[in-house]
């Protein structure tokens, strides 16, 4: 999930947990160590673009890091907070609980998590939620500024934080009952229109979870489209995109191939783009992909110019929005 989401649910947690004997800092701790495996993000200060895909949600958000350091955060705590009257196994507890936490919100989403590492290089990914969904974090941010507005009025704080993380898990079960209807939906459309794929999977487009986009894949390419929830025609129209992967002997960069491989768990198309070789991760679906069918790639990787690639995760997520785009999205969320 985006760091807005880590740190206000793990302030709330925090809260829950020690607002009565830490005050506020209590939210500080929570929000800290919440947020604590996405430190990965420092990799990419020195790590070639492809190695630093594959450490980002890696190793420090795997079991063995939060076996690891949790002793070690019990020790800082229980020395900084002498008078806290918080034992060392609460303390261990509510580390693991928020590390945990933090590792299943991020494997709800598309990116994949490396639960196992170092020992099972697998990526865990649900594609239940969009990586920044406001219709999730809206509920903690709300509680969050109301806990650093409030007094320690300890019954007022506790309706906050409550409904702030309750009302989310409830969104979370309503994505849920969405990825059941969608993935039924879908898979009987594709047998219908007599598409026999490989591998398959759906995922929520931007910012909401009613529009889902779809990829189907087949030996030689995949077929992607997209979805509402509120579709009531019987049809999925549907675009195919070659593989190409002929495209990707033909260079010397090998390397960084083999780990754009690993990375997309093999949902990728390759293409030529003038002078370049361009590796396109479809799981992070389209540019605005549900008012132009052809589209290009949300993830767009230039082999020959690597230096080109900095933040090729969050360059095409948002590229060629603006009002047109937001009112086609509205539109096709409705069933339009």
């Amino acid at each position: 999930m985006d760091t807005l989401t880590h740190l206000t649910i793990g302030a709330c947690v925090g809260e829950a947990f020690a607002g009565r004997r830490l005050g506020k800092r209590a939210m500080l701790w929570g929000a800290t160590i919440h947020s604590l495996p996405d430190i990965d993000f420092l990799n990419a200060f020195w790590f070639s673009t492809p190695r630093a895909l594959l450490a980002h949600r890696g190793f420090t958000h795997s079991f063995l890091f939060c076996a690891m350091i949790c002793p070690l955060l019990t020790i800082a705590a229980n020395r900084l907070t002498p008078s806290s009257n918080i034992s060392r196994r609460q303390w261990c507890v509510f580390f693991v609980s928020l590390l945990l936490l933090h590792d299943g919100l991020d494997a709800l989403n598309n990116y994949g998590v490396g639960w196992f590492e170092p020992f099972n290089e697998a990526r865990i990914a649900f594609n239940l939620i969009y990586v920044a969904d406001p219709f999730f974090t809206i509920w903690p941010l709300v509680a969050f500024l109301a806990l650093l507005y409030l007094k320690q009025d300890y019954k007022r704080r506790k309706i906050w934080y409550t409904a702030g993380l309750g009302i989310s898990c409830f969104y979370l079960l309503y994505c849920y009952k969405h990825k059941l209807v969608m993935d039924l939906s879908v898979k009987a459309l594709l047998k219908e229109q007599n598409i026999r794929y490989t591998r398959y999977f759906t995922t929520p487009a931007p910012l909401q979870n009613w529009l889902w986009y779809v990829t189907a894949g087949t030996d030689s390419g995949y077929y992607t489209g997209y979805r509402s929830v509120f579709d009531r025609k019987q049809h999925l129209a549907l675009t195919y995109f070659p593989r190409n992967t002929h495209l990707l002997n033909s260079t010397k960069y090998q390397k960084d191939i083999g780990r754009l491989l690993q990375f997309s768990q093999q949902f990728y198309t390759v293409e030529l783009r003038k002078d370049t070789t361009v590796f396109n991760d479809l799981r992070f679906g389209q540019i605005t992909g549900w008012q132009n069918p052809n589209a290009g790639f949300a993830f767009h990787y230039f082999i020959q110019y690597p230096e080109q690639n900095k933040l090729v995760v969050q360059r095409g997520r948002f590229a060629d929005w603006n009002w047109q785009a937001t009112k086609s999205l509205y539109r096709r969320i409705k069933g339009d």
